[in-house]
């Protein structure tokens, strides 16, 4: 038994019952899914970790396959999220079609994981040189089961006015995309990810992408089809921010595939037999760049914003109008935040190469310097930083793209650059540290939008990977001694020390959302049992702990 529950298996499970315990009863049958999809992965984990026979995929070296963190993850985020609006329903301060919503999300996203743990469990067992195993045939039950639950419950509720059949159909398509995306990350950036946190990106993108399918449909209701299928009444509503940063990113994520297509024609119609063709290449493929990116920022993406929300000006002018409508502060801010970027990136990139610290420390300034980022816009200008959160992202979408094709004559430099940050969990392939501490902030802030009865919610990411991530690591490299296992660097001090600097943080931030107008409902006793099943899982968690602690952090937190 000691074998099978493993310190970060006992912490999700832990996890689980924590989010199963605080469920109404209207959310019951959501719950049976959740625990059949927590039972099919873990013992579909335990037979790929105990498997003897060549791996199935080639993953990231020196991390577990975290199958059963990657797959409960984003469905307990969402299941949280929906305990939470159910008690804003109940106070009647928000509307019953944004809890039906996010119950299409879901069920959409349960099928998403459970479609990729189906497909890993049938990819294990027609390994060769791989034996039967009573894990697998068990986990095809749960997946079974599972898969029953949630017909059951999409045929008897109603979700935003589609018809079961297309509800069906609807969180069937999301499996498929999520088995054949999640195929292409494998093989496209092999070595780069485990399995679990390859669950995660893909079911994450998937959602995302179908949510943007769905606002397009929902406004193509009375053109392209019958009324029947999203109504009137059951609009989807966005903000003009959430509608400019889902535009851009997805924008920038399929990009890729037309610059390949693009690049791929230039090449085959030049010829680079001399240094001078060689050079005009070069240039050439620059001004390609350069003229589709700015043709897919520029036309096509605000295009797609216009038409699903009504901007009465192009999408990029209302940003610029949005940030003179109070110049004093949000200019500020961006003059603060030029300055300690500038400052910093320059300060540590010399230190990289000059010094002989641990890159490991090195990184955790980053954390540092998003403390004191982000903190201060949060709590005073909290919609100005959901809107730079996004152009953030955007940057660092398109730095990766000039750094992997190396497009010049920026592609070597930006990928010096970033290569004196990376460790283990990088490859030259892909490179997705900046990311993950990016959305880790970022993800807590952008679900807190509209109804939100937990004032330190919000402060997941910035806490957990800004406060706690940061203190577990110094202290423990520092002073630590006693080790949490064997194999593992992590130590109790670094534990101890990062759950105590977290929770120093929430008393200072506290009275300081108290004195802003925030009403403050956070108890103590679930705030310390959050704080403390994120430091654990930040000790055993062999994956990527910037992606995964954030949103445990903010599941815990909204509970």
């Amino acid at each position: 038994m000691t074998s099978l529950l493993n310190g970060e298996r006992a912490v999700v499970v832990f996890f689980i019952c924590r989010i199963l315990y605080s469920l109404p009863l209207s959310l019951l049958s959501h719950g049976v899914a959740l625990s059949l999809l927590a039972l099919a992965s873990f013992f579909v984990e335990i037979s790929f970790d105990s498997s003897i026979s060549p791996p199935l995929f080639r993953t990231r070296p020196g991390a577990s396959s975290g199958i059963l963190l990657g797959t409960v993850t984003l469905p307990s985020l969402l299941l949280s999220k929906l305990v939470q609006l159910s008690r804003g329903f109940s106070l009647a301060q928000l509307h019953i079609q944004e809890i039906q919503y996010l119950t299409l999300q879901y069920w959409a996203t349960s099928a998403s994981v459970c479609s990729v743990v189906l497909f890993v469990a049938f990819a294990r067992r027609r390994a060769p040189l791989s034996p039967s195993h009573w894990g697998v045939r068990f986990s095809l039950c749960s997946v079974f089961f599972q898969a029953l639950v949630c017909v059951a419950a999409l045929a008897t509720t109603s979700q935003i006015g589609l018809h079961p059949a297309l509800k069906l159909t609807w969180v069937f398509c999301h499996g498929l995309a999520s088995v054949k995306l999640i195929q292409h990350f494998l093989e496209t950036f092999p070595s780069c990810a485990s399995i679990g946190e390859a669950f995660l990106v893909t079911s994450g993108v998937v959602l995302y992408f179908g949510d943007m399918l769905l606002l397009t449909i929902n406004k193509l209701h009375g053109l392209l089809v019958s009324s029947d299928l999203v109504t009137s009444e059951h609009k989807i509503s966005r903000s003009e921010i959430s509608i400019i940063i889902q535009g851009l990113v997805l924008g920038l994520l399929l990009y890729p595939i037309a610059l390949k297509c693009i690049l791929q024609i230039w090449a085959w119609s030049m010829n680079t037999g001399s240094a001078e063709a060689r050079r005009f290449y070069e240039i050439g493929r620059t001004l390609m760049f350069i003229a589709s990116l700015g043709f897919v920022l520029i036309v096509i993406v605000p295009s797609w914003m216009q038409f699903v929300q009504q901007f009465h000006m192009h999408p990029f002018f209302w940003v610029l109008s949005f940030v003179f409508s109070e110049p004093s502060k949000r200019l500020t801010l961006c003059i603060y935040w030029v300055c300690i970027i500038s400052v910093s990136v320059f300060r540590f990139y010399n230190i990289s190469k000059n010094s002989k610290m641990e890159r490991i420390l090195l990184r955790k300034y980053y954390h540092l310097m998003a403390v004191s980022m982000f903190l201060p816009a949060l709590i005073f200008q909290p919609r100005f930083l959901d809107l730079a959160f996004g152009a953030a992202l955007a940057i660092f979408l398109i730095l990766e793209i000039i750094r992997v094709w190396r497009i010049w004559p920026l592609g070597q430099q930006v990928n010096q650059f970033m290569n004196a940050f990376t460790d283990h969990r990088d490859s030259d392939l892909l490179i997705v540290s900046h990311f993950s501490l990016l959305l880790g902030c970022a993800l807590p802030i952008w679900m807190s939008t509209g109804y939100n009865d937990r004032p330190l919610a919000p402060f997941a990411g910035i806490l957990s990977l800004g406060i706690g991530d940061t203190m577990a690591s110094m202290v423990g490299h520092k002073y630590g001694v006693l080790r949490w296992s064997k194999t593992g660097k992590k130590t109790v001090e670094g534990t101890a020390a990062g759950i105590t600097s977290v929770l120093a943080a929430c008393s200072l931030l506290l009275p300081l959302l108290a004195s802003t107008g925030y009403i403050l409902t956070q108890h103590w006793v679930s705030l310390l049992l959050a704080v403390t099943v994120s430091g654990l899982l930040e000790a055993y968690t062999a994956q990527l702990d910037n992606a995964f602690i954030p949103l445990f952090f903010y599941s815990l937190l909204c509970l």
